[in-house]
């Protein structure tokens, strides 16, 4: 009589074996909920990012608007630092904001050697519309899920925070 594969090989082998092809397995599952994860949390940055004001601001331009308006005055190197991009970059975005009057150049008063850029008040409005915009946009398609479905979202959410935070 021929005997299979597993009673040839100790109990253990065989169970190594399995155990092997289970790591394998989840590390495959795992690496595609972290393209799921990727693939969902992209659409859904990019969609957020198109809910915006008609106007000439790009999204660079209006993501560091916006970082100006929530946490006031920014030197250039804190604001390329804060989008990791290059001080050139940044200079070119500030200086679309400062000459379309959405943000303005001032001396530090604690350093007079640099400078720091600030929102107008018609950028801190143009900031404000373009946050309760995209906020609306979300909010409307939350609330037309289920409460189930809300649910799964918010721990999800938790969850998501918990990675980034780590």
């Amino acid at each position: 009589m021929e005997q299979n594969a597993t009673e040839e090989r100790p109990a253990d082998a065989a169970g190594a074996e399995t155990a092997g092809a289970e790591t394998a397995g989840a590390e495959t599952a795992g690496a595609e909920l972290g393209a799921q994860v990727r693939s969902a949390v992209g659409r859904l940055y990019r969609r957020f990012r198109s809910e915006r004001p008609e106007g000439g601001l790009g999204d660079a331009a209006l993501a560091v608007l916006s970082h100006l308006h929530k946490h006031g005055p920014q030197t250039l190197t804190d604001l390329s630092e804060h989008n990791r991009v290059s001080p050139a970059s940044m200079s070119q975005t500030v200086n679309r904001l400062t000459s379309a009057g959405y943000a303005v150049r001032s001396r530090d008063p604690d350093d007079r050697r640099k400078v720091l850029f600030s929102a107008t008040a018609e950028g801190d409005e143009l900031a404000s519309a373009a946050r309760a915009q995209r906020n609306a946009w979300l909010d409307q398609r939350l609330q037309a899920l289920s409460a189930e479905d809300r649910a799964v979202i918010a721990r999800a959410t938790a969850l998501l925070a918990s990675i980034a935070d780590s």
